[in-house]
């Protein structure tokens, strides 16, 4: 698929079909994702893919209802990072932004992450409101990592209108 149709038709999808996602799929979308750039090549994205049924409803439960109902029938990908990595050298942070640094590798990863599953024919929906330390027990996630998001990964039903941006003056400054 072109990159300009890749981006076009990448929506956050909230109804999926309940057709299971074969684990080799699962596994090239998370070998494309991990070419995004990290700090320092620092590569401090870490994936939990839940594909299983019964540990996808332990997983779905951390979830508030609306985001159950919207990732129902999709397999759920919990991202985390690996804090005091990125940003830091010796775990003492190289500037202000500290852990940002991780959260913002995390987000580039995540951004690659959406778009090998689309272009696989795959939707997604980023899901960040989530019990963090009930995932952290039932995927045992360690401490020293810190959970951002849940992304719903399937076969969608529908494709979601397009959302209008701001226009460019108003998020941009172009000298």
């Amino acid at each position: 698929m072109e990159f300009e149709q890749l981006i076009e038709q990448r929506r956050s999808v909230r109804s999926y079909k309940d057709e299971p996602i074969e684990r080799e799929l699962v596994e090239t979308i998370l070998k494309e994702a991990q070419s995004a750039p990290s700090w320092k090549n620092s590569q401090t994205a870490r994936v939990y893919a839940v594909i299983e049924k019964e540990k996808l409803e332990k997983v779905r439960s951390t979830l508030p209802s609306f985001n159950q109902k919207s990732s129902a029938g999709a397999c759920l990908l919990v991202t985390t990072f690996v804090r005091k990595v990125s940003g830091h050298t010796q775990s003492v942070p190289d500037n202000e932004g500290g852990d940002l640094w991780g959260a913002y590798d995390l987000g580039l990863h995540d951004a690659y992450l959406i778009l090998s599953a689309k272009n696989h024919g795959l939707d997604t929906l980023i899901m960040g409101l989530r019990d963090s330390e009930q995932l952290r027990d039932i995927l045992a996630i360690s401490e020293d990592e810190e959970i951002m998001s849940v992304i719903a990964l399937g076969h969608g039903e529908g494709q979601p209108a397009f959302k209008n941006r701001k226009a460019l003056e108003e998020v941009a400054v172009i000298d």
